[in-house]
């Protein structure tokens, strides 16, 4: 066996601790750990003595290590549906990497590191693409102990698992780690190994249903602020909402103290060096009453957008069945909405006939006696946070759709889709069964008993609310300078610090627009890997700004 053995996985070294006739150092070199890295002491016969030695640096990752017998695998008797599973290829299969590890809260590495990894036998990096779409939408690392280290015992161990959390294949977890595991059964090696932590309850089940079992192996690494959550105990209140969390914990981040004041609404009291601001998930005092309620109005937003001198669909207040009527057939098909309301409750998408319309409009009443009554246009559901008058995000909001198996019924399509995005998005996103998604479906010629043919894709939602099971994209690298422009003017023109505009575009990448609506509390969870908490706390707190990191319009192909 080779001696004092580390490996760089690109977001942080794994030594094997194993190989270190010397602990004082493996000490030295989890010392060395670089700023921004996650290094890991894997494989420690004695964590505890290791950490006696530098108890005010060091700390036992609370992790459990599951091991996989390979000769005990059994594979699966249908592939995963839907999924790819192949090696990286080129050097944007890094870049998407990043992206999922982002997108998971986890340590980003050096795609060009990743790069050169793969291109040694000690490496595998798998990704997992959307057969529909091609998209890369999961990601798995492997290390090959025997390349590494001539291992007596003829390992192997798994690391960095990452699904995509808007991905809507099931699966797509199991599949990387059966391809992974079947690549070193062809290797010859006997074991498979990986460290989860002990709270992971979704990864560790998966795991065990894949036959992985508990080993007594250990981990050590250095208290550093990635790892400060894994060895300072947080707050007694655990209830918050992923909204609220999130700005929580950048605030601790920042040495900022929170007081969680009510958890079930997500409201916190931040201080810090005799400031103090209360919040509500995303909405601050920041935030004027007057502005609040220029949001909160849908027909006002439109009028103030007007006055600014920017694009919004044609619309009317719902009046007379008539003069509803009327405008229906001047504009075709309509939208139907509350005046008042949010998380898309009581709207109706599509509307193409006069009865149709009258039910909508009841529907909405329901939830708001006022109605606003617009042009349906077609087109991509665009969000844009805008924090401080200046765009931090940009995303594609898509309806919840199930895609056919050929086995499954549609019914059992959608509560498997809320299970996955209730999993996403910690219980916030799940597909409601109500008679808006029956009468989704009955337009689209099906029923929640009919078997969905395989391979058919079915829209089971019209709007695209994350509430309701929708899904988010990322496009804030694409947006055009049109559309980032046209929503700053609108944050401008409502005079709000923090906003969610809500668009409908041909195209992110394009210049043409209408406004839909603005949020005044949007959910900044929504749009990781980008900084909106980081910018959000930066309002808040000035003198706490971290290194800006501000949006930068794309380039403009020229003629």
């Amino acid at each position: 066996m080779k001696r004092d053995v580390l490996v760089d996985l690109a977001w942080g070294r794994l030594v094997f601790a194993q190989t270190f006739d010397d602990p004082r150092h493996v000490i030295d070199l989890l010392r060395a750990e670089e700023e921004g890295r996650r290094d890991i002491a894997m494989y420690v016969a004695d964590p505890h003595v290791l950490v006696s030695h530098a108890p005010g640096e060091l700390f036992i990752d609370p992790s459990l290590t599951y091991r996989l017998e390979l000769h005990r695998y059994r594979p699966r008797r249908n592939p995963v549906s839907g999924v790819f599973v192949r090696k990286m290829s080129e050097l944007a299969d890094a870049e998407e990497i990043n992206r999922l590890y982002a997108g998971r809260g986890m340590v980003t590495g050096d795609t060009a590191l990743m790069w050169g990894n793969q291109r040694t036998p000690t490496f595998t990096y798998l990704v997992a693409q959307d057969e529909r779409t091609g998209a890369v939408v999961g990601t798995v690392t492997g290390v090959d102990h025997v390349r590494a280290f001539d291992d007596p015992d003829n390992g192997a161990s798994l690391w960095s698992l990452a699904v995509d959390p808007q991905s809507t294949i099931p699966g797509v977890g199991e599949a990387l780690v059966r391809v992974l595991a079947e690549r070193y059964i062809g290797r010859g090696r006997d074991h498979l190994d990986l460290s989860v932590l002990h709270d992971n309850d979704p990864a560790i089940r998966l795991y065990t249903r894949l036959g992985f079992q508990r080993v007594p192996v250990f981990a050590v690494k250095r208290k550093n602020p990635i790892n400060e959550p894994l060895y300072v105990a947080g707050p007694a209140e655990t209830e918050l909402n992923p909204y609220a969390k999130i700005i929580a914990d950048e605030a601790r981040r920042r040495g900022i103290l929170v007081e969680i004041t009510d958890a079930e609404s997500g409201e916190l009291r931040l201080s810090h060096g005799g400031r103090r601001i209360v919040t509500r998930e995303s909405l601050s005092e920041l935030t004027t009453a007057v502005a609040m309620s220029r949001c909160d109005d849908k027909q006002l937003t439109r009028r103030i957008f007007q006055r600014a001198g920017l694009s919004v669909p044609r619309g009317v207040s719902a009046s007379s069945a008539e003069a509803d009527a009327a405008f229906l057939a001047e504009v075709g098909e309509a939208v139907v909405k509350p005046v008042r309301g949010e998380q898309g409750r009581g709207i109706t998408v599509g509307v193409t006939s006069p009865a149709a319309l009258a039910s909508a409009v009841s529907l909405a009443q329901t939830f708001c006696p006022d109605v606003l009554i617009e042009e349906c246009v077609d087109g991509e559901d665009l969000r844009i946070v805008v924090i401080g008058h200046e765009v931090v995000a940009a995303a594609v909001r898509r309806p919840a759709t199930v895609y056919g198996t050929g086995r499954q019924t549609v019914a059992d399509l959608i509560d498997a889709h809320s299970r996955r995005r209730s999993a996403a998005t910690g219980g916030e996103s799940r597909v409601p069964v109500d008679d808006t998604t029956v009468e989704t479906l009955r337009a689209a010629g099906y029923g929640l008993g009919d078997v969905l043919p395989e391979g058919v894709a079915l829209r089971v939602r019209r709007t695209a609310n994350l509430h309701t099971g929708g899904t988010i994209h990322d496009v804030t690298a694409s947006l055009h300078p049109t559309l980032a422009a046209a929503a700053v003017a609108a944050s401008e023109a409502i005079d709000i610090p923090v906003t969610g505009l809500d668009m409908i575009v041909p195209s992110p990448e394009g210049e043409e627009y209408v406004l839909i609506e603005a949020n005044e509390r949007p959910g900044l969870a929504n749009h990781e890997p980008q900084p909106t908490a980081a910018r959000f706390v930066d309002l808040l707190f000035p003198a706490t700004r971290t290194t800006p990191r501000a949006w930068q319009p794309p380039p403009v192909p020229q003629p």
